[in-house]
């Protein structure tokens, strides 16, 4: 069980606030200043600065912040297991991000259900940002992402290699033939919102051109895929997107890609997971067994 102390320290660390800290722990406002001050005198190192009524982590702070967090997380999962009698992860919680899950994860999820019939799973979708926080929080397990994320952070394991390529309608007609990338900037681009694995991805990749979103005439940003998908079938502009979420529409002739010179993208899939968590081996054994054999 953790010090009293440390969730002290995690609740104001959640609020940057010392009176937010009390009322939400029910305890008066100097004994939350007392528990930081034992911590601080435990630790050796100062957790918190203050500049005005503004209360920041110092990088010691932050580097305890994280450490407790993960150790709560898996304690709490901990409590879960053994009150259930039950030997490893028997409710699993995962995310995955838009594309991931619209059009890749149901054949080898499926497989997975089939062999682990008494497993429960929860599912969670979000854009990579979004699911990096979850991971922090102790909600989801692990997650499959499509997007950048800070390597250092997290255990990985390669889920698949996927090509990015730009797309249209089939019908879509040029004013000239695209041979590199700025001859698409008279185009509409669809885009995904800030954050997402797709947009990033793109914009990284631009990027390496000296290019970016910007640089299209028009843009339309839209939070979800099947929406883009539908949009581009519509001719209603042009898009960057992984070929996996776009096979049935290549395939049946209402989508197709455009060849460029200049653009050249495959991308990882990559599960992600706490360093320091103590399911890690865990985790890892359950995304090998998700994991296509070609990876």
């Amino acid at each position: 069980m953790l010090d009293f102390r440390i969730d002290t320290f995690l609740c104001v660390c959640r609020h940057l606030n010392f009176t937010k800290a009390a009322k939400e722990l029910n305890i008066t406002q100097p004994a939350v200043s007392q528990h930081i001050h034992h911590l601080e005198n435990e630790y050796g190192t100062k957790l918190f600065t203050q500049d005005g009524k503004k209360l920041f982590l110092t990088d010691n702070g932050k580097l305890l912040y994280k450490k407790m967090n993960q150790i709560k997380n898996d304690d709490e999962s901990l409590k879960e297991i053994l009150s259930k009698n039950n030997h490893g992860l028997k409710d699993i919680s995962f995310g995955v991000t838009m594309t991931i899950g619209e059009y890749i994860i149901a054949d080898p999820i499926s497989d997975y259900i089939k062999n682990h019939p008494d497993t429960n799973l929860k599912i969670t979708f979000g854009n990579t940002s979004e699911l990096l926080k979850k991971l922090s929080d102790g909600v989801i397990d692990f997650a499959l992402v499509e997007g950048y994320f800070p390597e250092n952070d997290y255990e990985t394991l390669l889920f698949s290699k996927e090509e990015f390529v730009p797309v249209c309608s089939a019908k879509h007609s040029f004013n000239q033939k695209p041979r590199v990338i700025k001859d698409l900037f008279p185009e509409r681009i669809l885009i995904r919102e800030p954050g997402s694995g797709t947009r990033n991805i793109l914009e990284r990749a631009l990027a390496l051109n000296n290019y970016s979103t910007s640089d299209f005439r028009n843009f339309t940003q839209v939070e979800n895929m099947h929406a883009i998908i539908s949009l581009i079938e519509k001719d209603c502009g042009i898009t960057f997107l992984y070929k996996a979420a776009v096979a049935s529409g290549l395939q049946s002739g209402y989508l197709k890609t455009i060849p460029l010179d200049d653009f050249r993208v495959k991308h990882d899939f990559t599960f992600i997971w706490p360093k320091d968590t103590v399911f890690s081996e865990e985790i890892r054994a359950i995304c090998e067994e998700i994991q296509p054999h070609s990876a």
